[in-house]
């Protein structure tokens, strides 16, 4: 942004307090989330240094807090000793060794429960082969594979043995494969024959072959799982069946104990332009994070069956199915598969029969089953979920109510959460018991994260009318710690801009009257029109409150006169007008927006699609709309593409 401020043109004014009774049982009441807030304010690092003792099990406690000698790369309980996979697994066994961890159903339909006891022996022995073809302490291992629960397996036998694993998502191509590996210095993949995505076979082990071909020289074997039956060609001297490596394998493993700051994991963020930035988190610090945000953000209880339904390729599928629900000792649900196959009503199915209590999703998600109107989910039963979230970008208001009325039938509270790869765990959300909600507000900080609101100088902006950068003002545990083999980009992506003050979310939004945050998009993608600058998400939560619309996506093109013009890319509710019909509803939609928004806002472009370009993890493709937008070639990487077909028809072309 330059030195003019982002304006604020959505004005949201319904509220939902937490129900009472809801309240009454919650593990953070009101008091509670003020009492926390009071204790982090008054003694920062004995506020943090209290939860890990009290959150964590360590082997050897630590004695130092928070040490910022190197600042802004911060190390927390630095001298404090544990294991990741004793916290999430073994601390259960003597309790709650019999209670179902994970339920995993596959597309086709297979259902698989691992208790805990079974979990344990599952990531032991994979942990001891992993030891016996030389994988130790610090090493890195690359993990492809299909949303099943082996992934969790993979992860957990890794942090088990203090090896640093780097999970690739299944959907990605060889070369986006290649580069991570190569990036880690991986010594061993884990990959399986093949996965299962909407009906169709992805190829793993094809790919990984491609990804080694001729590179990669660090690695040194694969070991491959017999999942969905393809054949496969195996590699003597490298390629191994997980089968037979861990074939007589212990059921035991004696643990890695590992330094608070010692890497858990490697993740590769996939920016469209330069190399992947592979994020590092340390064990203590994010296992902190992942754990207490699982218990205070969803409110866990011992009873309840925990879906989220992130990939665990990316971040969410990390903190808030590998390891924080597991750390909590919560049953999760695991699903192989596409969220409309065969139909639209698969994610409502699956928490009908599994009796789902908490669901976590993203709002892509949630816009595209709302595209299928509200009778589908109404044929399920849903009454055993208590609590919804939303987790990926901001989520429209009218997407919201929605979800809060078809899926949370009014009753169950949604937690709106805010937060990155980077963060590792959520920053903002409201506490359920605590906070009430506002559709498209992820409201609050959770007690001790210091987020803010600044301008092009630092300065906090307290006026609700604008708003600027998203910052974080103080250190917090579960922060990433570096970029791995790249410290000069980590302190100059998320540090420099403000003389390494604050970190940089990169993300732009702006508070109300009652301090609750609204994000308004990337800070790269404010629109510039007519020398106002505008969020991308209040424009498109404008057309989504038109009763035909069912999800859009707005970006900028070059304009003569204005500086940039407003071009909306719009999926309907139903089926997708041509010709004069489409030119009608276009204009209605300019008018509708107009209306809302004011004129300024007003929409140059109006061009309706079936689907919007988005990876196999929801997000959408936004610097590929802004290059169909101003008629320009597509250069980016598009094979995470969930949808590729649809490029030519948001070019007018099908």
């Amino acid at each position: 942004m330059n030195d003019k401020s982002l304006e604020s043109i959505l004005h949201e004014p319904r509220v939902f307090n937490p129900a009472a009774a809801f309240t009454a049982a919650a593990r953070i009441s009101p008091a509670d989330y003020e009492r926390l807030a009071a204790e982090a304010a008054r003694d920062y690092e004995g506020y943090w240094a209290r939860l890990a003792r009290e959150t964590l099990d360590w082997q050897r406690p630590f004695t130092t807090v928070l040490d910022s000698s190197q600042a802004p790369n911060y190390r927390w309980f630095t001298d404090g000793r544990l294991n990741a996979s004793v916290n999430c697994l073994d601390v259960h066994l003597a309790e709650r060794g019999g209670k179902t961890a994970i339920v995993f159903e596959s597309e086709p339909g297979e259902v698989r429960r691992l208790s805990y006891r079974e979990l344990t022996a599952a990531v032991c022995r994979l942990a001891n082969a992993l030891q016996a073809q030389g994988i130790g302490a610090g090493d890195r291992v690359v993990i492809y594979l299909p949303m099943v629960p082996e992934a969790v397996v993979a992860m957990q036998a890794c942090a088990r043995i203090g090896a640093v694993h780097s999970v690739v998502f299944g959907g990605f191509s060889a070369k986006s494969l290649r580069e991570r590996i190569e990036d880690a210095g991986a010594r061993l993949v884990i990959t399986a024959d093949g996965g299962r995505r909407a009906g169709r076979l992805v190829e793993l082990k094809a790919a990984t072959d491609e990804a080694l071909a001729g590179s990669c020289p660090t690695v040194e074997k694969v070991i491959v799982l017999r999942h969905a039956g393809n054949a496969v060609a195996m590699q003597a001297g490298r390629d191994l069946w997980w089968s037979d490596a861990t074939a007589g394998q212990p059921e035991s493993c004696a643990p890695a104990v590992v330094d608070a700051e010692h890497p858990l994991f490697l993740l590769y963020t996939s920016g469209s332009t330069g190399r992947p930035k592979g994020i590092q988190h340390a064990t203590g610090g994010f296992l902190l994070g992942a754990k207490l945000t699982s218990q205070w953000i969803f409110d866990l209880r011992d009873s309840d069956v925990f879906w989220c339904t992130a990939d665990v390729g990316w971040v969410t599928g990390h903190t808030y199915v590998a390891y924080g629900p597991l750390a909590a000792g919560a049953t999760i649900v695991m699903y192989e598969g596409a969220p409309v196959h065969p139909d639209a009503g698969r994610f409502w199915s699956i928490c009908e029969r599994h009796g789902v209590t908490i669901f976590y999703t993203a709002p892509t998600a949630i816009r595209a089953l709302m595209k299928f109107g509200d009778v589908i989910p109404a044929q399920y039963d849903l009454s055993k979920l208590r609590l919804l979230g939303t987790v990926g970008e901001p989520i429209n208001p009218e997407a919201w109510i929605w979800y809060h009325k078809h899926i949370g039938r009014e009753r169950c509270p949604i937690v709106d959460t805010w937060w990155q790869t980077e963060t590792g765990a959520t920053m903002i959300a409201p506490l359920p018991g605590a906070i009430a909600t506002k559709p498209g507000s992820c409201t609050r900080p959770i007690p001790g994260i210091d987020a803010a609101v600044v301008d092009e100088d630092g300065r906090e902006i307290t006026d609700v009318e604008h708003g600027g950068y998203l910052v974080i003002r103080k250190p917090w545990p579960s922060m990433l710690r570096t970029i791995w083999g790249d410290n000069a980009r980590y302190i100059r992506t998320y540090w420099e801009k403000f003389g390494g003050r604050y970190y940089v979310a990169g993300d732009t939004a702006h508070r109300d009257d009652d301090g609750y945050f609204w994000v308004m998009g990337r800070a790269d993608d404010v629109l510039k029109v007519s020398g106002h600058r505008l969020g991308t998400m209040e424009v498109e939560s404008a057309f989504v409150a038109h009763p035909r619309v069912a999800e859009t996506a707005v970006v900028g093109r070059p304009h003569d006169v204005k500086g940039e013009a407003i071009c909306a890319f719009v999926v309907l509710k139903g089926e997708r007008p041509t010709g004069a019909a489409a030119e009608q509803l276009a204009g209605e939609l300019r008018d509708w927006v107009g209306h809302e928004l004011g004129a300024i806002a007003k929409p140059d472009d109006v061009r309706f699609a079936d689907n919007l370009p988005k990876t196999r993890s929801g997000k959408i493709m936004r610097r590929l709309l802004r290059a169909v937008a101003r008629g320009e070639e597509i250069t980016e990487d598009v094979s995470t593409l969930e949808n590729p077909a649809i490029i030519e028809q948001l070019r007018g072309k099908a």
